[in-house]
């Protein structure tokens, strides 16, 4: 919706496969056009697997704004509060005012809609300190919740500017959509329009109670993660290694996210609390920034198991813009420094986007398809600028992802899939009507 009203159509994203997409595959293979599984090797750096060949790609200026964007993960709120950021500035502006200097912003609200950046999963960000947790939190329950309740009122106020468009229903995406789509090709329209978001916590230390979580709801809440960093109320995140299951509360609190029909988002969950929450929680998942295991170690990054059921459950991966989890030589110890500089272990221009869409094809080798992977680009969280791939300078710049897909031999409905197709398309059928 434009920051003035607007009563345009409904737009209804299109799900329709190309006529020459392979069928659906077990995960690891694809079926060939003889209905045989293939089983590719596995995706090596420099090495690029392609899904299927396509027809020659449109020529379009490398990084130039041609299709929309939507990214899987941008904690706004948390770093405009904790950095003083008024993301309502044009970057340039908001960078010369910045206290942050080390965290260079990639994004404010006028360069997201210079990007063509539709719809961003907003997060809501705040942690309960506990023994050897590596990130800053708060030392009481009902702090973290009113910090929580903090970053909501910010998108609220924001909402009020007609800055933002917080998407609730199925029926809000689709209007929103219908005018982006409309002034996908015109700078000067998408300036006149509100930036869609979506909200999620981001780590589920903010509910007090899984009780409590119909309170979220109303807030907007439309999924939410287990961890973040350290041990949640509810099971383990990242730095507690992959062996850390739920806690006693964390079926509760699954089982109400069902009820009420709340997202799981996987990422930053070790993985066995993923895998015993996959046993409880039957709705849609989806991993709004995480990466691949098999091609940057860590436990940041997901193991094969549930980017498979990440795609049974027909979600999407988020492909994380952190460099640490993109350098092909892994990532560092997070339960002992969850905030590394990257720059004292590796150059930047030693994580290329070319390395970065190496994920997003990894996970599209696992579906057979181009239908469950997209950009989760964890905006500013991950660094800013200097922790994001070289080539990055700002959002506009995500458009160099669907430049090297095409030289990739990607078709462009493809290319749209990944860019923001994927996205719509799982939020179009997980919420709510109206």
């Amino acid at each position: 919706m434009s920051r003035s009203a607007s009563t345009a159509p409904p737009c209804i994203p299109s799900s329709t496969r190309t006529s020459d997409r392979r069928r659906r595959a077990p995960p690891h293979g694809v079926i060939d056009d003889q209905g045989r599984t293939v089983r590719p090797a596995p995706l090596r750096p420099g090495v690029h697997w392609q899904v299927r060949v396509a027809a020659p790609a449109m020529p379009h200026s490398e990084g130039t704004p041609n299709v929309l964007i939507f990214d899987g993960d941008y904690p706004m709120a948390p770093l405009a509060m904790q950095l003083r950021r008024d993301v309502t500035l044009p970057l340039d502006e908001l960078r010369a005012r910045d206290r942050d200097y080390e965290n260079i912003a990639l994004a404010s609200l006028p360069e997201m809609r210079k990007a063509g950046m539709a719809v961003a999963i907003l997060k809501v960000v705040s942690d309960m300190e506990r023994e050897g947790k590596t990130i800053n939190g708060e030392n009481q329950p009902h702090r973290v919740y009113a910090i929580g309740k903090g970053h909501v009122a910010y998108y609220n106020a924001l909402e009020a500017m007609d800055e933002l468009r917080i998407i609730r229903t199925r029926e809000d995406l689709r209007e929103h959509m219908a005018e982006w789509e409309a002034a996908q090709h015109d700078e000067a329209a998408r300036a006149k329009l509100r930036v869609g978001a979506i909200l999620g916590l981001e780590g589920a230390d903010s509910v007090v109670e899984p009780s409590q979580l119909t309170e979220w709801w109303d807030d907007g809440i439309r999924l939410i993660s287990i961890g973040h960093y350290g041990m949640s109320p509810y099971g383990g995140g990242t730095g507690t290694g992959t062996d850390t299951g739920l806690l006693e509360r964390g079926p509760d609190l699954l089982r109400e996210m069902d009820r009420l029909g709340i997202l799981l988002d996987v990422t930053h969950t070790s993985d066995r609390s993923v895998r015993e929450a996959l046993a409880i929680f039957k709705g849609p998942l989806l991993a709004t920034h995480s990466n691949a295991r098999a091609l940057c170690s860590g436990e940041r990054q997901l193991p094969d198991d549930i980017i498979a059921e990440v795609i049974r459950r027909d979600g999407v991966m988020g492909a994380s813009m952190d460099t640490w989890m993109i350098w092909p030589q892994g990532a560092p110890d997070w339960a002992t420094d969850s905030w590394p500089n990257n720059r004292k272990h590796f150059r930047r221009d030693e994580v290329t986007l070319d390395d970065y869409v190496n994920h997003i094809e990894y996970t599209n080798r696992m579906a057979g398809d181009a239908l469950h992977s997209g950009i989760g680009g964890d905006t500013d969280g991950q660094g800013g600028r200097e922790c994001a791939p070289a080539g990055i300078d700002t959002v506009v710049d995500y458009h160099k992802v669907a430049d090297i897909l095409r030289a990739r031999g990607y078709s462009e409905p493809d290319v749209e899939n990944v860019m923001w197709r994927n996205w719509i398309r799982l939020f179009d059928a997980a919420l709510p009507a109206r």
